[in-house]
């Protein structure tokens, strides 16, 4: 199994408080790697921290292979090709669910096909038409789930990707959102602080304590 991101002694510290410390992690190509910890742990600064919205202290950072982050580089979030869903489920208000899935695919020819392939395995296809305004919380979330998988990133982090979903439809989307990452090969590292979710998607789970991981 090849190892696709290697975290490498990341130390992250706000004003003078050390949020990560020495911080190591390694997850292999194709796989699905999951973060728990308490609130304030530091998850999201972790992720922030891979696709270079955070700068560390000190440590390196190398995906697929190709170094996005140490003491001499820092390679811009845009150019790391590591797509990021987060809480917030940022969507572009002007545009329609299907304009948004299709906003970073919009150059492609077979956008459509792609877009309309991606909203029926994320049960959204009826909101093809809605805006950001007319959707809930849940439906929302699987648009900004859907933007990012059909980029088809190196790597796609998740920071409570499934917050705001009903129970009986997380249950039918977990082995959806597994078989579309598998046929993608896309690698996959998750926070969340539901261990249903940890479950039923990761192959591996961490624990994020006092700056540092633990295998769970």
């Amino acid at each position: 199994m090849k190892e696709f991101l290697k975290v490498k002694k990341i130390d992250l510290s706000y004003d003078k408080n050390r949020i990560l410390r020495g911080l190591n992690l390694v997850v292999d190509e194709g796989r699905f790697v999951a973060i728990t910890g308490a609130s304030g742990s530091g998850k999201t600064s972790l992720l922030r921290v891979i696709c270079g919205l955070e700068s560390p202290k000190s440590g390196e950072i190398i995906l697929d292979n190709s170094t996005l982050f140490n003491k001499d580089i820092s390679i811009p979030t845009e150019k790391r090709n590591i797509g990021l869903v987060v809480q917030e489920k940022v969507l572009f208000p002007h545009l329609n669910t299907k304009e948004n899935i299709e906003f970073g695919i919009s150059s492609n020819k077979n956008k459509n096909h792609l877009s309309i392939e991606i909203m029926k395995r994320l049960n959204i296809q009826s909101l093809a038409n809605k805006y950001p305004h007319e959707l809930s919380g849940g439906e929302s979330q699987r648009v900004a789930l859907g933007r990012s998988i059909v980029m088809k990133p190196k790597l796609l982090m998740m920071d409570e990707p499934f917050t705001g979903l009903d129970k009986k439809l997380k249950v039918k989307i977990y082995p959806e959102i597994q078989s579309i990452l598998n046929d993608s090969k896309i690698t996959a590292l998750m926070v969340t602080h539901d261990l249903n979710e940890v479950k039923a998607l990761a192959d591996k789970c961490f624990n994020l304590e006092s700056g540092k991981l633990t295998e769970l």
